[in-house]
């Protein structure tokens, strides 16, 4: 499997994390900043939660690392959670401001 396709299914995965809280997957809430793959297939998640301090970050950690492991071909996964940029609603897809009563 090329690393494209690795990517595309990585996503795929990442969209069964759901936020605890909003019960709106992290790829469409746009907490997911970006998929690196090396030459090993070592996965770097780049991703930020909705606020800083957050109760459910380990939770939300275990399930992108769990997630990103059932991609056939992922040898080790970390997850980076950063700050900057920070989250705002703009970065959410239309169907997570939908979902959510956000216009």
């Amino acid at each position: 499997m090329d690393k494209e396709q690795m990517k595309e299914e990585i996503m795929e995965a990442l969209e069964t994390v759901e936020d605890p809280e909003l019960h709106i997957d992290i790829v469409n809430l746009g907490l997911v900043y970006g998929v690196d793959i090396d030459d090993e297939n070592n996965v770097k998640v780049t991703m930020t939660l909705t606020a800083m301090g957050c109760p459910l970050a380990g939770m939300i950690n275990e399930m992108v690392d769990t997630a990103v492991k059932s991609v056939d071909g992922v040898n080790n996964v970390e997850v980076n959670i950063v700050w900057n940029p920070p989250w705002s609603k703009e970065r959410m897809s239309r169907y997570a401001k939908m979902a959510l009563g956000i216009h």
